[in-house]
């Protein structure tokens, strides 16, 4: 299961329903807030995560999370307007980040990368 948190409804629709349509399960979150709660009791395999939102950023979001133990190790990719996108992903330990706009191949790739048991683990 993917969550995906995202404030903008028509983004997180849009996400949900591209993934949804891949066969991935998805559960929805329009902040931090929200999606922290969505982290129990069955915790998703893969968070999209935007940074810029109200209630709760994607920086605090992460940071939250990343104190529990039971979710701290759910991979994380960004999707942000943001130029300095990857440099802030880093900074919260994201596997991965995608500038909006992004390509639907580029995010396809990376969640389906991110959620294979296999991937190497580099230690980067």
């Amino acid at each position: 299961m993917v969550l995906v948190v995202d404030d903008d409804p028509d983004i997180l629709e849009a996400l949900s329903e591209i993934l949804e349509a891949e066969g991935f399960e998805i559960r929805r979150a329009r902040n931090g807030k929200e999606a922290l709660e969505r982290l129990v009791p069955d915790p998703p395999r893969l968070i999209l995560l935007d940074l810029m939102m109200p209630v709760m950023d994607g920086w605090e979001f992460a940071h939250r999370m990343r104190q529990n133990p039971d979710v701290a190790s759910i991979p994380l990719i960004v999707l942000s307007a943001d130029r300095n996108v990857g440099s802030k992903a880093a900074d919260i330990g994201a596997v991965g980040h995608l500038a909006k706009p992004f390509e639907l191949n580029d995010l396809l790739e990376m969640v389906r990368n991110s959620l294979t048991p296999a991937v190497a683990n580099t230690g980067a």
